[in-house]
């Protein structure tokens, strides 16, 4: 079996595996999807925190069921949505409803090896049939999943002020849910390519940049309230520290990008303005029907998300070239036969 492998920063190979093994409660899929994420990026240039190497990376997976236990709900050849946040189910997060947060959490193709490669076996609770989702669709379930928990995390209300920071594709998911939640979008990033796609793909509806001027562009935004949600998802320190500013009083702050030190932020403005402040960490099998659900119904732009393609042969030449030729990239997909 082929695979895709980091075997340190900087070094990718195509190597030949061992077939997986699957365990009695595991259904042995057929891979056929694979989207790369920042996370991927951030493996091969070595700076992703949680990481040892060498690594079989990808987790953003769709595939086809090839084996199943006896009883499963799942039948060979159906196809599904895998969800690559594996937990204990023991926990004191899993035991409040919160496997994407589990203390002993496994993520595909982070913690453990992942998907890119011709076949894996997974646990049957972390697959979703794709209920007639087309295998790029089925893909795309897990990153627009992280952007849907955010808003379900802050609860965003109608018509409520809303700024995502950070307008690569974590962050155009949370834009997405967000407006679909009824939020007002504002979308803000350094980058101009971006939050020109992102309002032209209809994921905000006005754009803010990220310069030296964006905090008095926040305040003419607002009249000067701020907003009343602000995601940040760029995993930048400066951009997280300075997103507390950003927020209304009474307004709530979502962390959703990670990072690999401290932050600080003021304590007199943080009580002044009442803030909640969230992280936002995976998602949750509601997340994923819900994501489900929108794109079924024709509410996500996909057509103008998916904009870069590879194969499993290939994407060892691909992914180091987008790693820094970003433009007009958004998110890309490796295909497997």
């Amino acid at each position: 079996m082929q695979a895709l492998v980091c075997r340190k920063p900087g070094e990718l190979t195509l190597e030949e595996r061992p077939e997986p093994r699957r365990g009695e409660d595991e259904v042995l899929v057929r891979v056929r999807r694979i989207g790369i994420c920042g996370t991927d990026y951030h493996i091969y240039e070595g700076s992703h925190p949680y990481l040892r190497y060498p690594r079989v990376i990808g987790h953003e997976l769709s595939g086809e069921v090839l084996a199943a236990p006896r009883g499963s709900s799942l039948a060979p050849g159906q196809i599904v949505v895998v969800n690559p946040y594996l937990s204990c189910g023991v926990c004191i997060a899993c035991r409040k409803g919160k496997p994407n947060c589990c203390v002993n959490i496994s993520v595909l193709g982070v913690h453990c090896d992942g998907g890119m490669c011709e076949r894996i076996s997974a646990p049957e609770r972390n697959l979703y049939s794709a209920r007639g989702l087309t295998l790029d669709q089925a893909a795309s379930v897990e990153f627009l999943a992280i952007g849907a928990h955010a808003v379900a995390r802050a609860k965003v209300a109608p018509g409520g002020r809303v700024l995502v920071i950070g307008a690569g594709p974590i962050g155009l998911g949370a834009a997405i849910f967000a407006r679909l939640a009824g939020g007002d979008v504002t979308v803000m990033d350094r980058d101009a390519e971006r939050l020109a796609f992102a309002l032209s793909a209809g994921a905000a509806a006005r754009s803010v940049e990220a310069d030296d001027r964006a905090p008095e562009s926040v305040r003419e935004a607002t009249g000067g309230e701020g907003f009343d949600f602000v995601f940040d998802a760029t995993g930048n320190r400066a951009s997280m520290e300075a997103a507390f500013g950003h927020v209304a009083h009474g307004g709530t702050l979502a962390l959703v990008g990670v990072l690999a030190t401290d932050l600080t932020f003021s304590d007199p403005e943080f009580h002044k303005r009442e803030m909640t402040v969230l992280a936002s960490r995976n998602a949750l099998r509601a997340d994923f029907e819900a994501v489900m659900a929108a794109i079924e119904g024709g509410r996500v732009p996909l057509e103008r998300l998916l904009t870069h393609r590879a194969s499993l042969n290939s994407v060892v030449y691909d992914l180091p070239r987008w790693a820094t030729e970003k433009r007009g990239l958004v998110k890309a997909l490796v295909e497997i036969a």
